[in-house]
């Protein structure tokens, strides 16, 4: 098959979306498909993302979401270009991610002759400005759906958005990993001194507030603790002062690490903890952790709950609740027993992400979707709600 990846976002940076399309188009070459990935070109492109996998469809501009995440989307791209562009490439499947992000995705359904898959990754919080939001694209999405053959959604709190707009079903297949690049760590001799990990943008959503005040409940009781914060944001500086204001001992800020020092920082660590509030659809970074066995607390927000379940639910907490969440990273840090119980878990429950079982997925869409567009057949959902 000819695949193109649809992604509206800056290629070149760091981000969910961006990492399972450049991770799906390596699977899908190298089981001998063609697979291109299609993405507006960043201000800025370094040329070692100049790649003969990857088209430039117009250009991208700086975009504030109401997660408070900057980010590039798609501007307006030239149609003449993208109709040029499909009519050479003839792909037989046409993936988009995220297609309610304006503009890039409409702009090349509307010229597809191809058959057209979407994948929805978002989890948006219900808040004022998103929902003024949604009332925005809402009229652009449905229009966007009724050219699609098939919907996928990473999640179901991913998917609760677009089934608000048609009765159309959505297969949800997960995010991946790719299981080779974390090493699984079997630790035979328990630190001294315990260390949690945190990882992720510093910003209010991501609940590292939260973090320090349930560590410093915990360190009253255990001085033999230390936290590592790693990542940036703007929330920073607002984090250093309360440290500084809370006199909490042994924290370290790491700022940004690189994909090694993270994987790095994942091996030396005790205790894993995200303690996002909301607006996570799924929880890459929760895979990261159990792929290198390490036992991890996370916030009850929906995406989290999709990918810690059955044992994995031990971990999730509501990290508001100051005084439940400094007990369970004491008792996820210290009972030996339940730590050995949930390593056990996580090291046969997180294999169901790698990358390929994931594209294993993606493929029975493709095919089938393939099959009934060769026939001719209109998919169910022409009327969207």
């Amino acid at each position: 098959m000819k695949i193109g990846l649809v992604c509206p976002y800056n290629i070149a940076k760091g981000g969910g979306v961006q990492e399972i399309v450049r991770a799906t188009q390596l699977e899908l070459a190298a089981r001998g498909h063609e697979a291109k990935i299609l993405t507006p070109e960043p201000r800025d492109m370094p040329d070692v993302h100049r790649q003969d996998h990857i088209i430039f469809v117009g250009g991208a501009a700086d975009f504030k979401s109401p997660l408070h995440t900057t980010s590039q989307f798609s501007l307006a791209a030239d149609t003449y270009g993208i109709t040029q562009m499909l009519e050479e490439e003839k792909f037989d499947i046409l993936h988009f991610h995220e297609p309610w992000v304006p503009v890039l995705s409409r702009q090349i359904l509307s010229r597809s002759n191809s058959v057209n898959v979407a994948t929805f990754h978002a989890k948006l919080p219900e808040t004022l400005m998103t929902r003024t939001m949604v009332k925005v694209v809402t009229p652009y999405t449905k229009a966007v759906l009724k050219q699609l053959d098939e919907l996928t959604a990473v999640s179901e709190a991913a998917s609760e958005y677009v089934r608000t707009l048609t009765d159309a079903p959505v297969s949800i297949i997960p995010n991946g990993i790719n299981l080779s690049q974390f090493k699984w760590i079997n630790q035979t001799v328990e630190h001294e001194m315990k260390n949690i990990l945190y990882i992720g943008r510093l910003e209010g959503r991501k609940g590292v507030s939260y973090l320090l005040q349930a560590y410093g409940l915990l360190v009253e009781r255990d001085v033999n603790v230390s936290l590592t914060i790693a990542g940036d944001g703007p929330d920073r500086e607002k984090l250093e002062d309360m440290v500084a204001m809370l006199e909490l001992p042994n924290v370290t800020f790491k700022g940004y690490v690189s994909e090694e020092e993270k994987v790095q920082l994942l091996q030396e660590a005790d205790l894993f903890c995200s303690p996002a509030l909301f607006g996570e659809s799924f929880g890459i970074v929760l895979l990261e952790a159990l792929a290198t066995g390490i036992v991890t607390v996370a916030g009850n927000n929906p995406g989290y709950a999709a990918v810690l379940q059955d044992l994995g639910s031990l971990s999730l907490v509501n990290p508001k609740d100051s005084e439940e969440f400094a007990r369970r990273l004491d008792v996820m840090l210290h009972d030996m027993e339940l730590r050995k119980l949930w390593k056990k878990w996580a090291k046969d429950y997180v294999k169901q992400f790698n990358y390929p079982r994931v594209v294993d997925q993606y493929l029975e869409v493709y095919e089938s979707a393939y099959t009934r567009h060769a026939k001719g057949t209109k998919p169910a959902w022409a009327n969207s709600k």
